[in-house]
């Protein structure tokens, strides 16, 4: 089963460039989502098309997309308090942690992910985590990463493998690592298809993509993008 994948994918830049980068290595790749109640739903209506557009695009990569599933988390949105959850300011908060931060989230994510991977017999488990350019969420860490793997496999008798492609590369690496798996076109299909900002801005394209511009999702992005350019 090591040649079996399941991509956390939101449909964002982190996560499409995740997914290509199971599909370059995996013969059999699955694809989930979350629906926290998150304040950028918008996200997940963008995930059909981009698979879409990956079959049609990449005939090298199609016969290996699998099943693409959606987990219902709304329960995470409603025991929240986070700016992605609430309409609520993006403010940094006194411990130090953006007010985006979602307690909990990414643990939730890769429990019920391993759960899935272990009915449909998937090995690893891909997510878009990174602890090199990022909003300080304490569930990014490879540490956090590390220790649920253990806590994975230990509490599900099970050997999985938790892989975060993007982990020690910036937001300008990442779209240069698009750029190799994929060529311009998967930079392209990255830039116009997904979906990053905050506040679910989608009506007007930048030269990095939709967004508002002004949130920290956006600023990331955009700066990546450039970077990624200038390089």
């Amino acid at each position: 089963m090591s040649d079996r994948a399941l991509v956390l994918f939101s449909g964002g830049q982190d996560s499409t460039t995740c997914l290509a980068w199971a599909l370059d290595r995996f013969d059999h790749v699955e694809t989930v989502g979350f629906d926290y109640g998150q304040r950028h739903r918008i996200e997940l209506d963008c995930r059909a098309g981009i698979i879409a557009s990956l079959k049609v695009d990449y005939p090298l990569w199609a016969p290996r997309l699998g099943e693409d599933h959606t987990v219902d988390l709304r329960v995470l949105g409603q025991i929240s308090e986070s700016a992605l959850t609430r309409d609520s300011a993006i403010e940094m908060q006194a411990n130090g942690l953006p007010s985006t931060f979602v307690p909990g989230r990414n643990l939730m994510f890769l429990t019920m992910a391993a759960a899935l991977a272990y009915r449909r017999g998937l090995t690893h488990i891909v997510g878009g985590m990174c602890e090199t350019d990022y909003s300080g969420y304490p569930d990014c860490r490879d540490q956090t990463i590390q220790a649920l793997q253990t806590a994975l496999n230990l509490g599900m008798d099970r050997e999985f493998i938790l892989d975060t492609p993007l982990m020690w590369i910036d937001k300008a690496a990442t779209w240069h690592l698009a750029e190799t798996l994929g060529g311009a076109h998967l930079v392209e299909l990255i830039r116009a298809q997904t979906h990053t900002c905050y506040l679910g801005e989608r009506g007007q394209l930048h030269d990095w993509g939709y967004g508002c511009g002004t949130c920290p999702a956006c600023d990331l992005r955009a700066r990546g993008y450039a970077g990624y350019l200038a390089a």
